[in-house]
């Protein structure tokens, strides 16, 4: 097993996705956990949400699958797992090294915007109870998620509340875990909104 790194920001997370993507033609999801460690909860919650905002994301199916994969952490997260443990047929997925390389390529303007935007800030609200507490609303708004996919660029919202929230448990910092918990409530309301209002109007609902 390679040794592990544990990041403490968006930018360092990116940076080793390069760097494995360097040494090899496909980079599996066994890779990145053992890269990061098995204990890092943060960044496996906060990349697949990020995923979500590239062109990979468009793709029909794809957020709930992202989703999906978020919600197999979190939940070990709430339940108070200490380390992370994705199954043999997930670990074995893979992405070739161009393709991750492109896209951590345009993740790249909004990891420097929320690594500006985050800071060693009431760290207590990242440990303990608080960490499920966070798990918690990271499941709550995967749930919005497949729904919302019938609504053109409506996952985003709540993917974007997740990453946040994966980035505030990645860098040790509560005030933005705080907003990301303002945000995430915002987000669930637009998102309601939205899936109503395309509900009522049949513009985007197959019904």
């Amino acid at each position: 097993m390679a040794d592990t790194h544990e990041p403490h920001s968006v930018g360092e997370v990116l940076d080793e996705l390069d760097h494995l993507a360097e040494d090899a033609d496909k980079v599996c999801i066994s890779d990145v956990l053992d890269d990061f460690g098995g204990r890092s909860f943060g960044p496996f919650i906060m990349l697949p949400a990020l995923l979500e905002m590239t062109p990979v994301g468009a793709v029909p199916g794809v957020p709930t699958f992202l989703a999906l994969g978020i919600v197999l952490v979190a939940a070990q997260l709430l339940f108070g797992k200490d380390h992370v443990w994705l199954p043999q047929f997930v670990q074995t997925r893979s992405i070739e090294s161009g393709k991750l390389e492109t896209a951590v390529a345009k993740l790249r303007g909004i990891a420097a915007w929320l690594d500006d935007h985050s800071k060693d800030r009431l760290d207590f609200l990242t440990q303990g109870v608080w960490m499920r507490v966070a798990a918690g609303v990271v499941v709550l708004l995967c749930l919005t998620v497949p729904p919302l996919e019938v609504v053109p660029f409506a996952s985003t919202l709540p993917m974007l509340a997740i990453a946040i929230i994966g980035l505030s448990l990645t860098v040790r910092d509560g005030a933005l875990m705080l907003g990301a918990f303002v945000f995430a409530a915002v987000a669930a309301g637009i998102g309601s909104y939205l899936y109503t209002t395309s509900s009522e109007s049949g513009g985007f609902l197959p019904f």
